[in-house]
């Protein structure tokens, strides 16, 4: 701990992104988790998924040789990695995975480096190349003499860009000739992800209007940091078989989270198989520890619906009739307000937040729901809370029940009173439930919905005002319709 920190104070600031020797493309698969979206999580992420495609550059001796690769994600599947060399004549011959964490995986890439070892006094040790990392250290100076450094305090190094992040790929490689190549690795990792992120401030006056914008909230806790990388964004649900791994828990030296850079163009849509692409139309920085949000569409104005629903959600589930005067209804069911709306595109799933602007001018919550994958043009509905003017009481006026002729009679009184200064129109849904077949035989206002399990009605309420519906069912069933 006392080396890690020291290291830390040596150098001043947060260690460094990896630069490839050719751009990287990152492909994104949606993640559902949110702590990996939290603001208040410092550690590396085994949520989500991401697989990446990074070239590098080696200068290959021929015949076999022993290569390291730094700057890995710390949670990545070493199962599934894969390392390409051009041509037919190299081979990997083995390779094995060194999991990044504190101090020893922060100075891996410096081996080969120039490095000044500094004592528990600030005096210096050792100065020299650096051949190999970690506990004991070994130094080799100018003369060809070579120091192991068993303790010290820091280590100094002139460019910082050289402390490796995150794990290291050792690969022991064989065949080819001599010379500098360019290799192509291909792996998954978890601690990257994203999702859809949605605001939708809805426009004052009776009408239901509302500007939508559209983004891509990014979570990058991978345990590295990721420089003017390609993004690729996947929406729908691909299956994987197996957890993702499990890093090492541990602090990381988080970058603040920079939005990306305005756009002349929106990402560029693709199907690939029965999954969603959206491509992003520049390069991003992803700094570790962050959540970076970018456009996914321009800003739609559209049509919505708003709605207050009284449904006590309560169905028939059984074998016989339910014949007893009282069945348990859920008292003091509130009126929920919702709004509705038609997908302008196809709306990758994730969170909406629905604003409105307040006399003061300032746009204020309404309330946030979650949206699934929606097609285009089909509905989606985004809950935003409890109405707080409108309530609902509900009531059984009349109750008989003759066994012997297989016949039940049941009125309800549903009240709902609204304390606003506007009329609204409040959505009643009931959902008959003492026995699968039923009629309606008299209602005050018509359903405007009739299914096996639902009646559906619309109650017009006036300002500071009440309403009330009241309907009755009859419930009928033959003997033989009955399990004992």
């Amino acid at each position: 701990m006392r080396r890690t920190l020291a290291l830390a104070i040596a150098f001043g600031i947060a260690l460094p992104a990896f630069a490839a020797d050719e751009r990287t493309t990152l492909t994104l698969y949606r993640a559902d988790n949110d702590q990996l979206f939290a603001t208040n999580g410092d550690a590396v992420s085994g949520d989500g998924y991401a697989v990446v495609h990074e070239r590098r550059a080696f200068d290959l001796k021929g015949g076999t040789q022993d290569l390291s690769i730094d700057g890995l994600p710390s949670a990545l599947d070493s199962e599934a990695l894969s390392l390409r060399f051009p041509g037919k004549g190299m081979r990997v011959v083995s390779q094995r995975l060194l999991l990044g964490e504190g101090f020893d995986a922060a100075i891996a890439g410096l081996t080969g480096k120039q490095v000044t070892v500094i004592g528990t006094a600030g005096e210096t040790i050792a100065t020299g190349t650096l051949v190999r990392a970690g506990d004991p250290m070994v130094i080799r100076d100018g003369s060809g003499q070579t120091s192991v450094v068993k303790s010290f305090a820091a280590l100094r190094a002139a460019d910082a860009g050289d402390i490796a992040r995150g794990s290291t790929l050792q690969v022991r490689v064989a065949g080819g000739a001599a010379g500098r190549t360019t290799a192509q690795l291909d792996y998954p990792t978890s601690g990257l992800g994203w999702r859809g992120a949605y605001v939708a401030t809805l426009a004052p006056g009776a009408t239901c209007r509302m500007d939508v914008d559209a983004s891509a909230s990014i979570a990058n806790r991978s345990g590295r940091d990721w420089k003017d990388v390609t993004l690729k964004l996947i929406a729908g649900d691909a299956n994987r078989a197996k957890a993702a791994p499990q890093p090492r828990m541990f602090k990381t030296l988080a970058a603040p989270a920079p939005m990306a850079a305005d756009m002349e163009a929106m990402p560029t849509q693709a199907t690939l198989g029965d999954l969603r692409t959206y491509t992003l139309p520049t390069a991003v920085d992803l700094p570790d520890g962050s959540v970076t949000q970018t456009p996914l569409y321009d800003r739609h104005t559209i049509d919505c619906e708003r709605d207050a629903v009284y449904d006590t959600q309560t169905r028939y589930y059984g074998s016989q009739p339910r014949t007893e005067r009282e069945i348990g209804m859920a008292p003091n069911t509130p009126i929920v307000s919702t709004v509705r709306f038609k997908a302008f595109d196809s709306l990758p799933a994730g969170y909406v937040r629905v604003l409105t602007t307040d006399r003061d001018g300032n746009a204020e919550l309404l309330g946030e729901g979650r949206l699934d994958d929606t097609p285009k043009n089909k509905d989606a509905t985004v809950t935003l809370g409890n109405a707080f003017d409108l309530t609902a009481t509900r009531e059984q006026t009349a109750f008989t029940a003759d066994v012997a002729a297989h016949r039940m009679d049941e009125s309800i009184r549903i009240t709902v009173t609204n304390a606003g200064d506007a009329s609204r129109t409040v959505t009643v849904r009931e959902h008959p439930s003492r026995w699968r077949a039923w009629t309606l035989t008299s209602s005050s206002v018509k359903p405007t919905k009739s299914s096996a399990d639902e009646l559906t009605f619309k109650l017009e309420v006036p300002a500071n005002g009440t309403a009330t519906l009241d309907y009755a069912v009859r419930y009928t069933w033959a003997a033989s319709d009955v399990r004992p």
